[in-house]
């Protein structure tokens, strides 16, 4: 079961424990507030086949829910310091994200969660009542403090560390996912 907690000034999401998979996400077949769905992403330009399947994903979704794709150049004034880089990012993140915005960090030191269990954190956020769901995939040195510090829940695609196009690209399908298994029609392939 989820469990929404105070931590600092916004709500954190604790997702149930893992060992879930296979298991029916507590909405199947239930009504789910859509929140619209912004993904920000902090990279260089995305390859064409990347964008392809991004824009497939982006139209399947359209039957559930609305669904933003923001990328964010990398290193945005060139600088050549790694901690500034940083920052600078994370300055281009924040300015995208309002206060009444659900957070979700991607992030591969963040909490291992299942298809189901993604099902869940969409359906939750419905309910917390935040008009917005925005995931943040980090740039090649990661994310900076001040959305680490405003993130609701941290989670991981995968134990490996992935480029942000192949993080999207997994994010994007998994989103998909999630909104099948909501409406019950059991998106196993």
């Amino acid at each position: 079961m989820a469990i929404i907690s105070a931590c600092a000034s916004t709500s954190c999401y604790t997702p149930p424990p893992s060992g879930g998979e296979g298991r029916l996400c507590k909405y199947t077949g239930q009504s789910v507030r859509a929140l619209p769905i912004r993904i920000i992403t902090v990279g260089k330009k995305r390859s064409a086949g990347v964008q392809l399947l991004v824009e497939e994903y982006t139209n399947k979704l359209k039957n559930y829910c609305s669904l933003h794709d923001l990328p964010i150049r990398s290193n945005p004034r060139n600088a050549r310091d790694e901690r500034a880089q940083v920052d600078d990012e994370d300055k281009a993140v924040m300015n995208l994200i309002r206060s009444d915005d659900w957070v979700v960090l991607l992030d591969e030191r963040g909490r291992d969660i299942g298809s189901e269990q993604m099902a869940e954190l969409i359906g939750d956020a419905g309910n917390t009542g935040a008009s917005r769901l925005s995931f943040c995939i980090g740039g090649p040195y990661g994310h900076g403090q001040q959305i680490r510090k405003r993130a609701n829940i941290s989670i991981r695609l995968s134990s490996m560390v992935l480029n942000h196009q192949i993080a999207l690209l997994v994010l994007v399908e998994q989103l998909y996912r999630s909104w099948t298994i909501l409406k019950g029609q059991n998106y196993h392939h």
